[in-house]
């Protein structure tokens, strides 16, 4: 079980995870900081609690947002784009067939 120590405005927090995800806890870690130190130059110090909550609201806004942006894409428009893409894979392979045969 690894432990990484996390910094979020200022307050150390141990943490208990998975080995070799440290730097992964360390990495998310950061991007809470960041919205902590947001909200405390905009609104001041707040108690510990309420600033995780906070914190976990414009995170939460943001993951919603970026649900209804993807929602917005038609599932044809999915399909096509991965056929296109396949079409494109089809066609490479060819090429490297070609040129592995033009090798012999």
């Amino acid at each position: 079980m690894g432990r990484v120590t996390i910094t979020i405005d200022k307050r150390e927090y141990a943490i208990a995870c998975d080995d070799g995800q440290e730097a992964h806890i360390v990495k998310l870690s950061r991007i809470l900081d960041e919205k902590a130190k947001m909200l405390s130059s905009s609104i001041g110090l707040v108690n510990e609690n309420m600033m995780l909550a906070m914190v976990g609201l414009l995170l939460a806004d943001e993951l919603e947002d970026i649900k209804s942006q993807t929602a917005c894409v038609p599932a044809s428009a999915l399909s096509t784009a991965d056929s296109d893409i396949a079409k494109q894979i089809d066609g490479q392979v060819s090429r490297i067939v070609s040129l592995i045969n033009n090798l012999k």
